[in-house]
């Protein structure tokens, strides 16, 4: 409330007021407008910050817990794709988040039809097979088989205790399925990695920061490993017409949205269609996943335990390979692992 002392005639004393009040709107007025331009600013910022750098960024379709399960020669087994929640997705066949400890392992066993991925968390895995191919792949490690027409191998472990990994199944087209076994191995020293931000990636297939991987994938796959500080995000591109999915190996993070929840260890995050995925760290511990993509193959997929054809025919033609020792299997009859 104001209050005038004036002996001014009425007329002037009303045009005093009258400015004075004129004086007092305009400010008010200013005032209003600074303020609404500051909330206009922090409101740009926010959106900036949260912003995507993709034209379609993806999403969080699907989240799959990696239940444990007892495989092979009792080895325990998170498995989050090739379950009753997520059967596959093309071109993937299998993940499984393994650790397995002597006396435990994964005997003689036969493959046809598709590739094996297996990367080393802890400990190690010695491999041999029935063509004389035999080594040991230690934490940081990668296996690539490509199992083709044929090939029966072991996988045990090597250490005492604390053998940890994920193998990764990835399916062949039609015209590979039958190919001869190769293989593609790297040990950690020669896996392309690097680092910025706080982010550090290391590329087993595909690209990531301005780094390649040397293998070579049949079936076009990006397969890369991040490892994110506290408080960090990373902005990844991916093929826009790849499938893709996330597996979450330790820590929690913030996948696809900002405003998504945190995931936790040992879920399967299968992503939208789009061109890229963001990440954000916003914990106060590390995170570290994977993300692999692949070209869908657009095929029929007919799976008999390790084996996996496109028609059922092929399937029957495939165990009378392997019962026979024929077509790929010759050395089935002759062959046991040491």
């Amino acid at each position: 409330m104001f209050t005038y002392t004036t002996h001014l005639p009425n007329t002037l004393f009303m045009r005093a007021i009258s400015h004075h009040l004129s004086l007092l709107n305009w400010r008010i007025s200013t005032s209003r407008s600074l303020f609404s331009l500051r909330n206009t600013c922090t409101n740009t910022m926010s959106q900036s910050d949260n912003s995507s750098p993709f034209t379609t960024p993806r999403l969080v379709l699907k989240k799959v817990l990696a239940k444990s399960q007892h495989e092979g020669d009792g080895a325990v087994v998170r498995r989050g794709i090739g379950r009753s929640e997520l059967k596959n997705l093309d071109p993937f066949l299998m993940l499984d988040h393994f650790s397995v400890s002597p006396p435990a392992g994964f005997p003689d066993h036969p493959h046809r039809g598709f590739e094996t991925v297996t990367y080393m968390l802890e400990g190690g895995i010695t491999h041999q097979d029935f063509a004389g191919h035999k080594g040991t792949i230690r934490a940081g490690d990668v296996q690539w088989m490509t199992a083709g027409r044929g090939i029966i191998h072991s996988e045990m472990p090597a250490e005492a205790n604390n053998n940890k990994g994920l193998q990764l199944w990835i399916n062949l087209s039609s015209r590979d399925k039958m190919i001869e076994p190769n293989y593609q191995e790297l040990p950690s020293e020669n896996i392309a990695t690097a680092e910025k931000d706080g982010v550090e990636v290391r590329v087993i297939a595909g690209e990531a920061m301005g780094v390649h991987s040397p293998v070579y994938t049949r079936t076009p796959t990006m397969y890369l490993v991040f490892s994110m500080m506290p408080k960090t995000q990373w902005n990844q591109s991916i093929p826009e017409s790849w499938n893709a999915f996330v597996y979450i190996i330790e820590g929690e993070g913030v996948f696809g949205s900002p405003t998504s929840s945190p995931t936790v260890p040992h879920h399967v995050l299968v992503l939208t269609q789009g061109d890229g995925l963001s990440v954000w760290n916003n914990s106060s511990k590390p995170l570290r996943f994977v993300l692999i993509g692949g070209q869908p193959l657009n095929e029929p997929v007919v799976q008999h335990g390790p084996f996996v054809m496109n028609t059922q025919s092929e399937i029957e033609n495939t165990i009378e390979d392997y019962h026979y020792g024929r077509n790929g299997f010759e050395m089935s009859k002759y062959w046991m692992s040491q």
